[in-house]
């Protein structure tokens, strides 16, 4: 019986698991899309803008386009920051710490940020439905202007969530995890470097061969 229920229990954290590793992937191929339609459509305004400045006139509409998709960037992705670790934090004065009280100063600092992130989260949200229940618009396009907003509590609620991810992530780890997908907010670095070294000890390799022949 003891068994079974060990099996039981395995299969159910296997199952999380997948499930979570789904989910991340979801959420990466989101943000990652958003950001990077957002910067692209800023670049190709900001562009076009000069250029009717240049021939004719500037863009009536490209400052308030340029404004919502500045806000798309901004917002998703301080989410996107909160999931790889790329968020602006005291990381030389962590890794002095002990390992335990490192360890203790990252459930401090995941449970605090992911408080701050849901409140601004519904703050935003609640200025929102504010701006939607007045009917205010935009000067050039005249669009409602709560479009231009959205992102933020989407964003903030997005951090926030990531925050609760590193928090369980190191109750369930030994390791000190920086955030839920990264152990190290230098990890993609390091890897870089390795491959660059590993490929630059086989070119050696190759070359001292050719020269020996």
């Amino acid at each position: 019986m003891s068994e079974q229920k060990n099996d039981s229990k395995g299969e159910e954290i296997t199952v999380i698991g997948k499930i979570g590793k789904v989910l991340s992937l979801v959420v990466d191929r989101f943000e990652v899309s958003i950001i990077t339609i957002s910067t692209m459509a800023l670049a190709v305004l900001l562009i076009a803008n000069v250029a009717a400045r240049n021939i004719y006139r500037s863009i009536y509409f490209a400052e308030e386009l340029a404004q919502f998709f500045v806000m798309i960037i901004t917002f998703i992705g301080t989410s996107y920051a909160a999931r790889k670790a790329r968020h602006i934090r005291m990381g030389a004065l962590l890794e002095a710490f002990p390992p335990k009280l490192e360890k203790a100063m990252m459930f401090v600092i995941s449970a605090v940020s992911a408080i701050v992130m849901f409140y601004l989260a519904y703050i935003s949200l609640q200025y929102l439905m504010n701006i939607r229940v007045r009917g205010t618009t935009t000067a050039s396009l005249r669009m409602p202007y709560w479009y231009f907003i959205i992102a933020a509590p989407i964003g903030f609620f997005m951090a926030g969530f990531q925050y609760v991810r590193t928090f369980i992530k190191n109750i369930r780890e030994k390791d000190i995890w920086q955030s839920p997908e990264q152990q190290s907010e230098y990890e993609d670095e390091e890897s870089m470097i390795a491959e660059a070294t590993k490929e630059s000890e086989s070119m050696l390799e190759q070359i001292t061969m050719k020269e020996s022949k």
